[in-house]
């Protein structure tokens, strides 16, 4: 799929990502990993053909960036599910640093700008490089690196074993 869609509209490969991966199964942490959080490669995430919310983001946001995406337009998006009243995560996709994003999620599957999901109440955001807190819906403040998160870093660590 990195091949077929590389070179493509951003639109085409947010699109066929998001439907590839929402083919997925939805199971939780502690019954596929035995762990309460755990974020799988996608590499791992391909093999179960399963995982939670964050594992659905980390392996969209990956196979983005093997598109040749722009990361600086990605950001895996913790946010609060209002209506599951539940944590949840999701991916952004910004077309300009200062624009709505569009919400990449496994549970509403279908690709929406962010002002359309009133459902979701965002966090704290990241990339490869950068860490975001939201100060309100539409606002958010730079607050670090992203290796600042264990999970990330837990992750990263075991994706460069993976190609070793």
């Amino acid at each position: 799929m990195t091949h077929e869609y590389r070179g493509k509209a951003d639109i085409e490969q947010l699109k066929a990502v998001n439907d590839f991966f929402n083919g997925a199964r939805f199971v939780s942490d502690i019954e596929l990993w035995g762990k309460n959080d755990y974020w799988a490669t996608p590499i791992e995430f391909l093999a179960r053909d399963a995982g939670d919310c964050e594992d659905f983001s980390i392996a969209k946001y990956f196979t983005l960036k093997g598109m040749g995406m722009d990361v600086s337009k990605l950001r895996i998006t913790y946010v609060k599910a209002t209506l599951l009243n539940q944590a949840h995560m999701v991916l952004a996709y910004y077309p300009t640093p200062t624009s709505v994003p569009l919400i990449l999620d496994n549970i509403n599957k279908r690709i929406k700008p962010a002002n359309e999901r009133s459902d979701l109440r965002p966090i704290y955001s990241f990339n490869a490089d950068n860490l975001w807190l939201a100060r309100t819906r539409n606002e958010q403040l730079k607050a670090g690196k992203s290796d600042q998160l264990n999970l990330w870093r837990d992750l990263n660590a075991r994706m460069a074993k993976e190609l070793e």
